[in-house]
């Protein structure tokens, strides 16, 4: 709890909306959720049966949000299936309380999805292309959308209603501000110098087998689908792709480049301000007849960080200038200077440096182009397509990759042998490796669809298999040595850091334990959580250590990241206090404690809700 609070104190409370989005109602896989036909359910919630195919979805969203965590796929599947089971009975709990979302606010949220928009705005046919790709009515989307929404507001209103106490602060800050005298010594980690007997190394051997095996490695054959592969399918005639660059000539033109550079005159505070800086500008712009633009305005711009660049402001984009501005910069011609333009800033004289005409390449040098993009174009409107398909056929045939092969219009595939940490071609992918090594491929079963990335994915099932199995011992004996004299080492300084603890806690001085040792004592006082000279592990052990008390030493033990001990004894510690800063921030404090607490509160009722809710885990059948 404390760190959440910590969390909190140091930073903004978010929404949590788009877990609800993306994970119960996430758009690539929203069908999901549509019913299971007359499959036999895993898991009931209340009246809603969730299917195998509703599982894997979620633990797919699960596995990729935990990307490059070690988490092995069964504890994966739990904690998807228990963010299933949470999130519908939240639900179904909401559905029963009087709030309310309207379907303008749900048409207002969906109008903010990434997903729906082109060139920052909401594009109404993305909108219903991509809602058709996934057989979805607006109707029936606005729905689940009000449905994610209203579970936000509940949350919202359990969050923010929770407060902390002037009391709850203070006794937070005399924990989070403590602060600790320590002294401590380093048991680094040495080579046992003796050689184990052969003896020794048989029966070491035979006791840690497990530890010698060579690794588990697979084969698998799959089916990819590939943007790229897809698009050099496409052909087409002279008539489409001249249709085809008509409509877009954007995508083959060169955009005009204008370099400018400006004087600038400040409009000040004075009386008749605006005039005086308009007199300035228009006598500047008489002196250009005989004066070169770059030394002028390095002598009389009052934007001094382009006046060292003789006023250059690089090359013009629009959007990033007042519109005035912009409007007489776009029609100047190469070497012109405007007359004083008017801006928030001031008065302005403009040039432009460097001027590069856009052009639409015509149609005969843009060809390779305008077939590559036709291409493209075609493969992406088929791409999503496949993907369902793709994800139907080697769902419905887990035994084969035939169909799904057909499906594509292409071949089985096959790879070399790979392990769980390497491989080559299409086991480079940690994803598919992963995959390879599921439960279910290595059972015999199809993959799931794994998306490589926005233009490739692939399914695949296991061809060949082979366990990890024990090494003889002659091929390991030098590693089955070194793991011995490693040990040694270790159990001789952890008797030794227990010796010095021993002799502590009985009353020695540290001074006295470490000179007979011929160790280096070394104190460090004022240590805090977040401000300490002690190794991050070092210091969170500190902290959780007992404080000392009259005639008590507190002493600890703690494994060095370089495998040797730390004995650390703690020698004062004071209680912590608000700092002047904190106290200037103690209203944002306050809130964002409350919301720890809120979260915290939510959290537990979550956990009630679920422990009185009808759930029935199916079991499957063999």
């Amino acid at each position: 709890m404390l760190e959440v609070i910590r969390e909190k104190v140091h930073g903004v409370f978010a929404s949590v909306v788009l877990v609800f989005i993306c994970v119960l109602f996430g758009l690539w896989g929203i069908q999901n959720y549509m019913g299971g036909g007359k499959e036999a359910p895993l898991v009931s919630v209340g009246g809603r049966d969730f299917f195998q195919n509703d599982v894997n979805k979620a633990y797919q969203q699960f596995a990729q949000n935990m990307a490059g965590m070690k988490l092995d796929e069964e504890s994966l599947r739990k904690q998807a299936m228990g963010k299933l089971v949470k999130d519908e009975v939240l639900l179904q709990y909401v559905q029963k309380q009087d709030l309310t979302i309207t379907d303008d606010t749900a048409k207002d949220f969906i109008k903010t999805l990434e997903y729906f928009q082109k060139d920052g705005k909401f594009d109404k046919g993305q909108y219903q292309t991509l809602l058709g790709s996934q057989g979805l009515s607006s109707d029936e989307f606005v729905l689940r959308i009000k449905k994610a929404l209203l579970m936000d507001q509940f949350q919202r209103a359990v969050v923010d209603s929770s407060f902390a106490t002037a009391p709850e602060v203070e006794a937070f800050f005399k924990i989070e501000n403590e602060k600790r005298d320590v002294e401590f010594v380093i048991l680094p980690l040495t080579p046992a110098a003796d050689k184990p007997s052969e003896e020794q190394v048989s029966a070491y051997y035979q006791q840690h087998v497990d530890a010698f095996q060579s690794d588990e490695q697979v084969a698998v054959d799959y089916v990819e689908l590939s943007l790229d592969a897809l698009a050099a399918r496409v052909n087409a005639s002279e008539e489409q792709l001249k249709a085809f660059y008509d409509e877009q000539q954007a995508l083959f033109s060169v955009k005009e480049r204008r370099r400018i550079s400006h004087i600038l005159f400040a409009v000040g505070k004075e009386p008749n301000a605006d005039q005086l800086a308009l007199q300035k500008a228009l006598a500047a712009r008489e002196a250009l007849k005989t004066k070169d633009f770059a030394k002028l305005a390095a002598e009389a711009s009052d934007d001094k960080l382009t006046a060292r660049n003789g006023g250059d402001l690089g090359l013009f984009e629009s959007g990033v200038m007042e519109k005035g501005f912009e409007e007489a910069a776009s029609k100047l011609k190469l070497g012109e200077v405007s007359e004083p333009v008017r801006s928030a800033y001031g008065y302005h004289l403009i040039k432009i440096t460097e001027l590069t005409p856009g052009e639409v390449k015509p149609f005969e040098a843009a060809h390779a182009e305008v077939v590559k993009a036709y291409q493209k174009a075609q493969a992406e409107n088929a791409f999503s397509a496949l993907a369902e398909k793709l994800s139907e056929v080697s769902y419905e045939h887990p035994d084969t990759l035939e169909p799904a092969a057909k499906v594509l219009g292409g071949e089985v595939m096959h790879s070399g042998w790979f392990t769980h940490a390497k491989g080559d071609g299409v086991a480079a992918e940690e994803r598919v490796r992963s995959a390879a090594f599921s439960e279910d491929v290595l059972n015999g079963n199809n993959s799931e669809v794994l998306e490589i990335n926005a233009d490739r994915a692939v399914v695949l099932r296991m061809r060949e298999h082979h366990a990890a199995a024990p090494k003889p011992l002659d091929e390991v004996r030098g590693q089955v040595i070194e793991a011995i004299q490693r040990e040694q080492s270790l159990q001789r300084i952890a008797d030794e850091a227990n010796a010095i603890k021993r002799e502590l806690l009985g009353g020695k001085p540290f001074t006295q334990v470490a000179g007979e040792r011929h160790l280096a004592l070394k104190k460090v006082a004022g240590v805090t959580r977040q401000i300490s000279e002690l190794p991050p592990e070092a210091s969170q052990a500190v902290f959780k250590a007992a404080k000392p008390g009259v005639g008590q030493p507190s002493v600890i033990i703690i494994n060095d990241p370089n495998a040797g001990k730390v004995v650390v004894n703690i020698v004062k510690a004071v209680d912590g206090a608000m700092s002047e800063a904190e106290k200037a921030k103690l209203a944002f404090i306050e809130r964002n404690m409350g919301a720890a607490f809120g979260k915290a509160q939510f959290e537990s009722l979550l956990n009630s809700l679920q422990a009185k809710a009808d759930i029935r885990v199916h079991q499957a059948k063999q």
